[in-house]
């Protein structure tokens, strides 16, 4: 019995050893490189493409490279979480509810208040390649225009 013991103590410590390493290893973080010219992008609906950088999208914070089509027009919306925008090319079109449209170009920074009505868009020409990121998960609530009025 007294050697049945040991062999479970001694099994005890090798388990909880290479659960200990194997927590280590996963701890260590690694810098990430990711060019927005070769990520590899998601289409999420027609005209919007992402490449997930950090984070769930879909359900937490997150961080991701996003496309606009050239000319793509997304209907009035609003988001549940914050989004904040940095252009890295082209130009992303923004259009609040009631105040005039702004043009935000590449090396500009924007962040949309959560609940904010607006209508946003890319260049017509080059379209909106932007990083946007925001402390929750993503979601696009069209506004119903016929019942405001």
């Amino acid at each position: 019995m007294k050697m049945q013991s040991k062999f479970v103590s001694i099994g005890g410590v090798v388990i909880v050893a290479c659960s200990l390493s194997m927590a280590l290893a996963q701890s260590k973080k690694e810098p990430v490189f990711v060019e927005s010219e070769k990520a590899e992008f998601k289409e999420i609906v027609p005209g919007v493409k992402k490449k997930v950088l950090w984070g769930n999208h879909d359900s937490a914070a997150y961080g991701a490279f996003t496309k606009f089509d050239p000319g793509l027009t997304n209907p009035p919306h609003t988001h549940t979480n914050e989004v904040r925008i940095v252009v890295l090319r082209g130009a992303y079109i923004y259009k609040p509810q009631n105040g005039n449209e702004r043009r935000v170009g590449a090396g500009s920074y924007l962040s949309i208040p959560a609940g904010t009505v607006h209508v946003s868009s890319g260049d017509a020409k080059e379209g909106a390649l932007f990083y946007e990121e925001s402390p929750g998960k993503f979601d696009l609530k069209v506004v119903d225009q016929k019942a405001k009025k």
